[in-house]
């Protein structure tokens, strides 16, 4: 079975590859050469986000190049990030949260609630879900919600109305962790001895230890 191979279609051109590995891999396969689209190849960065349709199909999938398995007779295109505006903020100056995000994503609101988002998304997320977290207010329900976001931005490109939602969950984790989230008071008092010097001398000696050749080095293995 490892040496069978099945037609498939990149760019308007058709190629055969083997039968046992992804759209990314038949890329690789066929010396495809590009310097985007191609990360970490385990579906975490994002950079594969591809277009697809299989047979005897006339919608359009989306998913990851390197998590999406070929089949004989598919149809397939990369596509880029997608070019969603990127609000600037400073989480220091935000003191309102919940109207801050309707200042920054004003679209929010137009959620038509059509799940498109929930069907682009190849990590599985209710992406619906956390944007209405996000609206009203429950940002720690949102930034949950969103952190398996790999930033594909396949959301935002089937929304009829324009959301941003791989931004909103960026917006809300960080939200939640900055501004809603109490701090520990652990974590402060060792922030507050760095910050005071309290460990210069190890971090001098870790430095030194650096620069010192090691007693294995020039030795073949």
């Amino acid at each position: 079975d490892s040496c069978e191979t099945v037609a498939i279609e990149f760019m308007g051109k058709t190629y055969r590859v083997s039968r046992n590995t992804t759209l990314l891999g038949a890329l690789l396969e066929i010396g495809w050469d590009s310097v985007r689209g191609k990360g970490c190849l385990g579906g975490c960065c994002g950079a594969c986000a591809a277009l697809y349709r299989l047979p005897d199909e006339s919608h359009v999938r989306t998913g990851l190049a390197c998590q999406t398995p070929v089949q004989d007779g598919i149809s397939f295109s990369l596509v880029g990030q997608f070019p969603a505006p990127k609000p600037e903020y400073r989480l220091s100056e935000i003191t309102d949260p919940k109207q801050a995000l309707f200042d920054l994503f004003p679209e929010v609101a137009g959620c038509r609630s059509c799940r498109s988002c929930i069907e682009a998304c190849p990590q599985g997320i209710d992406v619906m879900r956390g944007v209405w977290h996000a609206v009203f207010g429950n940002f720690g329900a949102a930034a949950d919600l969103f952190l398996g976001c790999v930033q594909c931005g396949l959301c935002t490109r089937v929304c009829a109305v324009g959301i941003r939602p791989f931004l909103v969950g960026v917006y809300a984790r960080r939200v939640q962790g900055a501004l809603l989230t109490e701090g520990s008071p652990e974590l402060a008092a060792r922030i507050c001895q760095i910050e005071e010097g309290a460990f210069e001398a190890e971090w001098e000696q870790a430095l030194r230890s650096l620069e010192t050749p090691s007693p294995h080095d020039g030795l073949s293995s």
